[in-house]
C-alpha cells in the first residue's frame, strides 16, 4: 500500500483512539455510587503558588466502597485541600479531622441514576461523532489523494479500512457504555 494512504490510515487510527481514551476519562467522572480515587482527579489545590492536582499532593484510598481516605503529604495542606474540595462542587461534603479527609458518598435515587445514565449515553454519542468525524476526514484525504493518481483500487480499499477501524472503534465505545450503564444501575 502507498506510503501516504499508509499514513493516513495511521493518522485515522491514532485521532480513533485518543477518542477513546477521552472518552474513558469522562466516563470515569461520573461517579456510579461506589468511591474511586479518580472522582478527585479534577481538583486542584494550591500548592506553593500553583495549582497542582489533588493526587500529586495527597494520597487518595478507598476506606470502603462508599468513602475515600484522603491523606495529604504535608499536614499543612489539609485547610486547601479541604478548601480545593469544596470549591470543585463535585457533590459532597469533606470531613476533616485534623490529619485526614474522609468523603462519604451518598446513595444514589433511581432518578440519579437514571439521569447518569442519559449523561453517559449522551457522552459516549458524542464520541461516535467524533470517530465519525475522524473517519470522514481520513476518506477526504485518501479521495484527494485518488484526484493526485491514486489507483481507485487503493482507494476503495484504504477507505475500506478506515472503516473497518471505525467500526471496531464504534463497537468499543458500546462496550463501554453498556459496561458504564451496568455499573450505574447496580445498586
Amino acid at each position: 500500500m502507498n506510503e501516504d494512504v499508509q499514513f493516513i490510515i495511521d493518522e485515522t487510527k491514532e485521532a480513533m483512539l485518543m477518542s477513546l481514551k477521552h472518552l474513558e476519562g469522562e466516563l470515569g467522572r461520573i461517579r456510579a455510587g461506589k468511591a474511586h480515587p479518580t472522582m478527585l482527579a479534577s481538583v486542584k489545590v494550591e500548592y506553593y503558588g500553583s495549582l497542582t492536582s489533588l493526587l500529586e499532593v495527597a494520597s487518595v484510598k478507598l476506606q470502603d466502597a462508599r468513602t475515600l481516605l484522603i491523606t495529604p503529604f504535608e499536614k499543612s495542606l489539609i485547610g486547601d485541600i479541604e478548601r480545593a474540595i469544596f470549591q470543585a462542587n463535585l457533590g459532597f461534603t469533606p470531613q476533616n479531622d485534623g490529619h485526614n479527609i474522609r468523603i462519604i458518598i451518598p446513595p444514589m435515587t433511581e432518578e440519579r441514576r437514571l439521569d447518569l445514565v442519559r449523561q453517559s449515553k449522551m457522552v459516549c454519542e458524542n464520541t461516535k461523532v467524533s470517530i465519525r468525524t475522524v473517519r470522514k476526514d481520513g476518506n477526504d484525504e485518501i479521495k484527494a489523494l485518488l484526484k493526485d493518481g491514486l489507483s481507485e483500487d487503493m482507494s476503495k480499499a484504504a477507505e475500506a479500512s478506515i472503516q473497518q477501524v471505525t467500526n471496531e472503534n464504534i463497537a468499543k465505545v458500546d462496550k463501554m457504555m453498556a459496561l458504564k450503564e451496568e455499573e450505574i444501575m447496580t445498586i
